[in-house]
């Protein structure tokens, strides 16, 4: 059985890297996780003065438990290269690449973090955000095996700028995406975090895309706003019922009195092998969650 993750990725927030006062201020929000950003975030003339702040502010640090990730640019744009170099200096937890799509792509970025003497702990993250990086997910995904490949960030604005489909409510025109990319994440044992929501003032509306989120298997979401993580915490949070019921079906496989036992009457339900499984996954998250709120 594959050991449970037990990193929380509920809420990973973009901070843009030409900001100071957002990186600052990202050290005391309770989000999971941020990206500094250098990509999308940043125009072109103020690509050089933020890759300088944001190498200088990780090197300081302060960001405490929170997973901290650099957004690069592209390693075939004027400033990929060196993005990469500072941000492999600065020591972050990991390196967002954009537009990743295919599996030569992974292996060049990860590559090129081993040529720059990247620690081993430091991750690659994908942006999955390309029509040629959906119909590869799965190849994509099979490159873990050999790179530092760790995550997958979906990029559902540039997937629906390049697919010309309209981002609606309940998102269907990315459903085959979504779920292709959690199946592949999910194979090869990858985090996969959901693609931002646009509409800041829409408390409703975004809650309901994280609900959403939640029920494709993500394990949590990127965000565009501070507002915006207290309700992506709890709603990617096991809540207490859920954690409590986890805590009695390991009970119960671990009774010696169960020993051998394929399947359970645990409060009343059925209870399967698999069950013990994804309890142990749901205690682990939870407990990891407990420890950065500590």
């Amino acid at each position: 059985m594959t050991a449970p993750q037990a990193r929380p990725r509920r809420s990973v927030l973009y901070m843009p890297g030409a900001n100071a006062k957002a990186l600052e201020k990202a050290k005391s929000l309770p989000t999971d996780a941020v990206i500094l950003d250098l990509e999308d975030a940043v125009a072109p003339d103020a690509k050089d003065e933020a890759r300088a702040a944001v190498a200088a502010i990780v090197k300081a640090g302060g960001y405490g438990k929170r997973e901290v990730i650099i957004r690069v640019n592209s390693l075939t744009s004027p400033w990929g290269p060196q993005d990469l170099e500072a941000a492999v200096d600065a020591g972050p937890d990991g390196i967002l690449f954009p537009k990743i799509s295919s599996a030569d792509e992974v292996l060049a970025a990860s590559e090129a973090m081993d040529a720059l003497g990247t620690t081993p702990a430091m991750s690659l993250w994908a942006m999955i955000e390309t029509p040629r990086a959906i119909l590869e997910i799965a190849s994509i995904a099979a490159s873990s095996t050999n790179t530092r490949l760790a995550a997958f960030v979906m990029g559902t604005n540039d997937l629906a700028k390049e697919t010309r489909a309209r981002q609606t409510t309940d998102r269907a025109p990315f459903h085959f995406a979504l779920a292709a990319s959690v199946t592949a994440a999910r194979l090869y044992n990858l985090a996969v975090i959901d693609g931002v929501y646009n509409d800041i003032a829409n408390a409703e509306g975004f809650e309901a895309m994280c609900w959403q989120g939640l029920e494709f298997g993500f394990d949590g979401k990127t965000l565009i706003h501070p507002s915006q993580i207290e309700t992506c915490n709890r709603v990617f949070a096991p809540d207490e019922a859920e954690v409590a019921h986890a805590r009695a079906v390991i009970a119960a496989f671990l009774d010696p009195a169960n020993a051998g036992k394929g399947v359970l009457k645990v409060d009343g339900k059925m209870t399967e092998l698999l069950h013990r499984d994804m309890a142990e996954q749901t205690v682990a998250i939870a407990d990891a969650i407990a420890s950065m709120s500590s």
